[in-house]
C-alpha cells in the first residue's frame, strides 16, 4: 500500500462521510463541512497522481482506481446537489457530466481493446473541465455567501454550467479522436 494509493482509497472512503454530513448534519454545519470534505478529497486527486509520478509508485491498479474514485465522488456530490437544489439547468449539467464520464470510460475501455488507448488520453480541455467542475461542486456544497458578500453558490452554479459545456466539448473531441483512430486502424488492415 503506497501513499498515493492510500490517498485514492481515502477519497473513496470520504464518499459516505460526505453523504452523511450533507444529509444529516444541521444545515448551518452540513454545507461548509460538505464543501471541506469534497475539497480535501479533490485535493487528494491532485496529490496522489503527483506523488505517484514523483516517487515512481505508479501501478496499473492505481491507474484504474484513481479515475473511479474521482467519478464516484463527483457523481455522488452532483446527486446531492440535484436532490436539494435541482433546477433544470443544474439537472441538465449533472446529466451531461455524469453521462460523459460513463461514455468516456466505455470509450477508453473499447479503445484499449483495439490497441488505441492513447487516442483518448486526457486532454487539456478535460483537465480544465475537471478544475471547473471541482470548484463548482465545492462552492455549491458550501451554499453560504463568503463573508456574507461573495455569492459562493451562484459562482459555483455558473462554473458548473461552464464545466458542463466543457464536458460536451471534451466528450465530442474524445469521440472524434477515437473515430479517427479506429478509421486509421481499419485503413491499415
Amino acid at each position: 500500500m503506497t501513499l498515493p494509493l492510500f490517498l485514492t482509497w481515502l477519497r473513496i472512503a470520504a464518499i459516505p462521510l460526505l453523504v452523511l454530513v450533507y444529509l444529516f448534519a444541521p444545515f448551518d454545519a452540513a454545507r461548509p463541512l460538505s464543501a471541506w470534505i469534497f475539497g480535501l478529497a479533490a485535493a487528494t486527486d491532485f496529490l496522489d497522481g503527483y506523488l505517484a509520478r514523483r516517487w515512481n509508485q505508479q501501478s496499473s491498479f492505481g491507474a484504474f482506481l484513481d479515475p473511479v474514485a474521482d467519478k464516484l465522488i463527483v457523481a455522488v456530490a452532483l446527486m446531492l446537489l440535484v436532490y436539494s437544489n435541482g433546477d433544470i439547468l443544474l439537472v441538465l449539467s449533472a446529466i451531461v457530466i455524469i453521462g460523459r464520464e460513463i461514455f468516456i470510460s466505455a470509450l477508453r475501455e473499447w479503445m484499449a481493446e483495439t490497441g488505441n488507448r492513447a487516442a483518448v488520453a486526457v486532454s487539456q480541455i478535460g483537465k480544465l473541465k475537471t478544475v471547473a467542475q471541482m470548484f463548482a461542486i465545492m462552492f455549491m456544497l458550501n451554499w453560504f455567501p463568503l463573508w456574507d458578500v461573495v455569492p459562493v453558490y451562484q459562482i459555483g452554479y455558473w462554473l458548473l454550467v461552464i464545466a458542463a459545456l466543457l464536458t460536451l466539448l471534451s466528450g465530442f473531441l474524445y469521440g472524434l479522436a477515437a473515430w479517427r483512430a479506429v478509421r486509421a486502424h481499419h485503413k491499415v488492415r
